[in-house]
């Protein structure tokens, strides 16, 4: 997993706009970390207008885009919880052992609301990517929406521009190209690749950016579902 941008310095406020039916509640003094003990149940939000737009947390769009905004510790929270939720295999839900989450992610967990992982846990849920679901519990965005105009502004210039040309490369695509990137992706993911590995090789090979982040999708929710091939990669 490459995490190759540094965060910027951000406001430490929520996006305005996040998505269409982003609507999650104040926090304030209440979270389902705030008295947390050693365990929190995370389980899938499921929004259809971000679900169908939106960017999986382990994609290149997330990791150049998301990650100066959310942080690089966010962004790993919300990658090991979507994997862990593909992977689960009871109702969709996962009890996720704190201390043991903190060592994988590589950081601190003493407990309280200033351990290091329950301030990660709260800035998921204050940029809307995450939102409590009970005292103990967590729902996490499966895909996380495009960046709105007032978050693009406040990217560094360098990554104002990649988005620009990530943005203005999809209208203009033709179906073939769509097409021969979805069969590429399938090759790389049933041989093995990551979702963020998948997306980056793509990209070496010129597929744009935002056709690539869309073919990886497929081709690994093709995996996952363990479908055959259908006409859409034709």
């Amino acid at each position: 997993m490459s995490m190759s941008v540094s965060p910027s310095t951000q406001p430490d406020t929520p996006p305005k706009n996040f998505g269409a039916s982003a609507r999650f509640p104040t926090l304030g003094n209440s979270s389902p970390v705030s008295a947390v003990g050693e365990t929190l149940t995370i389980s899938r939000w499921s929004d259809p207008l971000v679900d169908r737009l939106g960017h999986d947390p382990r994609s290149r769009y997330v990791e150049l885009f998301w990650l100066p905004i959310l942080g690089p510790s966010t962004v790993l929270f919300l990658r090991h919880c979507v994997t862990l939720l593909e992977e689960a295999t009871t109702d969709g839900e996962v009890e996720l052992d704190l201390s043991i989450t903190a060592a994988r992610l590589g950081l601190g967990h003493k407990g309280g609301r200033n351990s290091p992982l329950v301030r990660t846990v709260l800035r998921a849920t204050r940029f809307g990517a995450a939102r409590p679901a009970g005292a103990r519990a967590l729902q996490v965005r499966r895909f996380l929406a495009p960046l709105n105009r007032g978050q693009v502004e406040r990217l560094p210039l360098i990554l104002r521009t990649l988005h620009q040309r990530a943005v203005s490369a999809q209208p203009g695509v033709d179906e073939f190209t769509k097409a021969r990137a979805r069969r590429l992706a399938l090759g790389l993911i049933q041989c093995g690749d990551m979702h963020d590995s998948a997306e980056a090789q793509l990209s070496q090979w010129q597929v744009p950016s935002i056709v690539a982040a869309e073919a990886v999708r497929w081709a690994w929710e093709i995996h996952l579902s363990g479908s055959a091939v259908g006409n859409d990669a034709a």
